[in-house]
């Protein structure tokens, strides 16, 4: 989920400029309208975009797992009291700001999985030309290859350490040793990977594939520009 993968979808037709435009209108609206009203209309909003990439919300939510443990920590210790056990009032605006992030992290797993990572690091290079826009389309086609790689490596160091019953060590036992393999297993893959980049010569200038817009383009523009319009509206 969290990587390219080849289809026939809506999304999948679109230029990626026109979806980065609508990732970020979105991400806009999301932080103006913080209310349960605006989240629910964003939350109608994710899904419509979920389905014109035919990503299920339930991959894309098992695939950010590993955020939700900060999500829920946040208002539960915003409405943690020394007076009372819990003050419901005092948890609600943390508990809507995560909902708003897990929001945006559908959105971008919409895209992900429908943009090639040559595509996004063209679109980048495209909106900020020179050799920022270079070094920002590397940094993001880098990060697009290599997440996906240390997430299935997480995923092996699990396995492993429940093949040897280390289920029944202490929590944190377990959270240590997990973070310290991932940790080394991350520094070998950028070891390896810096060698394969000097080893194919690695090009600032590389020939990106070209970005055209369609008339499928146009209806995402126009979404992005209501997202933005709508964000705006909000601040003033």
């Amino acid at each position: 989920m969290l990587s390219y993968e080849s289809g026939e979808s809506f999304a999948h037709r679109l230029d990626p400029r026109s979806k980065l435009a609508v990732q970020c209108g979105f991400a806009a609206a999301a932080f103006a309208y913080t209310t349960p009203r605006g989240l629910a209309v964003l939350t109608a909003v994710a899904l419509a975009i979920l389905l014109a990439a035919r990503t299920s919300p339930s991959g894309a939510l098992w695939e950010f797992r590993f955020v939700f443990p900060f999500l829920v920590a946040a208002p539960l210790l915003e409405g943690l009291s020394w007076g009372a056990w819990f003050v419901i009032e005092d948890a609600v605006a943390p508990a809507l700001a995560g909902y708003r992030v897990l929001l945006v992290l559908l959105v971008a797993a919409a895209y992900v999985r429908t943009t090639p990572v040559r595509d996004s690091r063209a679109a980048i290079q495209w909106a900020v030309p020179g050799r920022t826009g270079r070094l920002l389309g590397m940094g993001v086609a880098f990060v697009f290859r290599f997440l996906p790689v240390l997430q299935a490596d997480i995923g092996r160091i699990r396995d492993a350490h429940r093949a040897r019953l280390g289920t029944e060590r202490s929590v944190s036992d377990r959270m240590s040793s997990l973070a310290v393999a991932a940790f080394n297993r991350a520094f070998e893959r950028a070891d390896r990977f810096a060698l394969a980049l000097r080893a194919r010569c690695l090009s600032w200038n590389p020939t990106l594939p070209a970005l055209r817009f369609s008339r499928s383009d146009v209806g995402a523009t126009a979404v992005a520009i209501v997202l933005f319009a709508v964000s705006l509206y909000a601040a003033v």
